[in-house]
């Protein structure tokens, strides 16, 4: 027994973690599994929250109860020290924490702030995998083949890489089962990985439920939802598809002219807006739900489920810190892919990209279990004055005036409908439907294969 002579509260021993109990209770073998799974901890008992010693009754049977009790049902070995001040004895517990995941009577818990998780279901999974140095993309799938990959997003990711400098030409032209070896895709049993799927599969939501983006306008509150789209499909091509959905129908693309150039530039920051989106779906926990974007007219969300890692938070990004990504293997193809970088410099360019546009930073919270983006879109209010403005003076050229006629009589009309009745190209239609929206003569209600169009007086 080591003799501690100071008097008053004890000098706690050094750690991330350290708690105070007045007794011992078996119940306390939870909180030792769930510090052994998180970053340890020292545990004093016979001490109470002002770290006044008050002491311990049978700390002999204690001092071999406590030690056998955690290797029998927890298999870890922690020190069990006693100690003695003012005539009172109290014990010290010092908790390693664990490189492997540790369960206490089959159930495993973890201490994460002031709180002791039991984990389960996607949590669990998530932990396990994370202890083993896994992510959850890394893990394989016994029913899926090359075959059920789509060439065009493999083309499409090699393009973006070799025009971001991250893939050579000699990589472009490796055999696609190569190509998936050399990124990690594949394991050692020859299995693709989830990864593989989420990038690149024909239809990915054949094996996850919520590989999806949905974007939605809303108006007065949560309960108008005025129009809306649902994106699916691979991952890699995702963000391409929302910004092009965004600049249709949900963000403005104010027109400027430089000497005789047209200029049409996003509301927001491109880039920046990109790098929101890659982040999204970089970090989102594909066991969870689907991504979400509410479009305001003030501002906009984008939320992904899946919380920041552990030890982060919204000061943490704000300064220099390392990648953590949810899915490493993802995260790995967007860097080859030239989307991201390695450097956890994510937040900085997003942060650089919108004070460069003269508007606030975005602002970024756990919510709801995800991860929540905000940040405000330049002169909604202008911008629709604007537009009423140029609605009621700009003169429709008689194409234009065409489509407006025909999209009164029958608004769900497409735009090979709409060329095939005025014997023109689509490409014709479109770019022409396009400058109807601009100047808020047409708006989209609904999705692509569902929606229609509205026309505005």
């Amino acid at each position: 027994m080591a003799k501690n002579d100071n008097m008053g509260k004890i000098k706690a021993r050094e750690s991330q973690n350290v708690e105070y109990k007045s007794t011992w209770h078996d119940k306390y073998l939870e909180w030792i599994c769930g510090f052994a799974n998180a970053q340890g901890a020292v545990m004093y008992f016979g001490v109470n929250d002002n770290h006044e010693v008050i002491g311990l009754e049978n700390v002999d049977k204690l001092m071999e109860d406590i030690p056998n009790k955690i290797v029998t049902t927890m298999g870890i070995v922690v020190d069990v020290n006693l100690y003695e001040q003012d005539g009172l004895e109290y014990i010290e517990v010092v908790i390693e924490p664990s490189n492997i995941p540790i369960n206490y009577r089959g159930k495993y818990y973890y201490r994460s702030g002031s709180t002791m998780q039991e984990l389960r279901g996607p949590a669990l999974q998530q932990f396990v995998l994370k202890k083993m140095g896994r992510s959850w993309d890394d893990i394989t799938n016994d029913y899926a083949t090359i075959d059920d990959l789509d060439q065009a997003a493999i083309d499409y990711f090699l393009r973006k890489g070799f025009e971001n400098g991250r893939i050579t030409d000699e990589e472009r032209n490796l055999p696609v089962d190569i190509l998936l070896q050399n990124l990690d895709l594949v394991g050692e049993n020859g299995k693709l990985k989830n990864a593989a799927l989420l990038l690149f599969a024909k239809k990915p939501q054949r094996y996850f439920t919520c590989v999806q983006f949905n974007i939605g306008r809303f108006g007065a509150n949560e309960a108008d939802l005025m129009f809306q789209d649902v994106i699916e499909g691979n991952i890699i091509q995702m963000a391409d598809r929302a910004v092009d959905i965004l600049k249709s129908k949900y963000l403005t693309m104010p027109i400027t002219f430089k000497g005789m150039d047209r200029i049409e530039k996003l509301e927001v920051p491109e880039e920046a807006l990109r790098e929101i989106l890659y982040n999204a779906i970089i970090h989102k926990d594909y066991t969870g739900v689907h991504i979400q974007m509410r479009v305001w007219g003030d501002h906009v969300e984008v939320w992904n489920d899946g919380e920041l890692p552990i030890g982060y938070t919204p000061e943490t990004l704000a300064g220099q810190h390392s990648s953590r990504p949810r899915n490493k293997n993802i995260a790995n193809a967007f860097f080859k892919a030239g989307f991201i970088d390695a450097w956890g410099r994510g937040y900085k360019k997003i942060r650089e990209g919108f004070e460069a546009a003269g508007l606030p930073i975005p602002t970024v919270e756990n919510f709801c279990g995800g991860v929540r983006v905000m940040f405000q879109r330049k002169n909604a209010t202008v911008n629709a004055t604007v537009n009423a403005t140029v609605n009621a003076t700009v003169k429709l050229n008689k194409t234009q005036e065409k489509i407006i006629a025909i999209l009164r009589v029958d608004k769900f009309a497409t735009y090979d409908v709409i060329a095939k009745q005025l014997g023109i190209e689509r490409t014709t239609v479109w770019r022409n439907i396009k400058k109807l929206q601009d100047i808020g003569r047409l708006r989209r209600e609904g999705g692509d294969k569902d929606g229609y169009w509205k026309t505005m007086e």
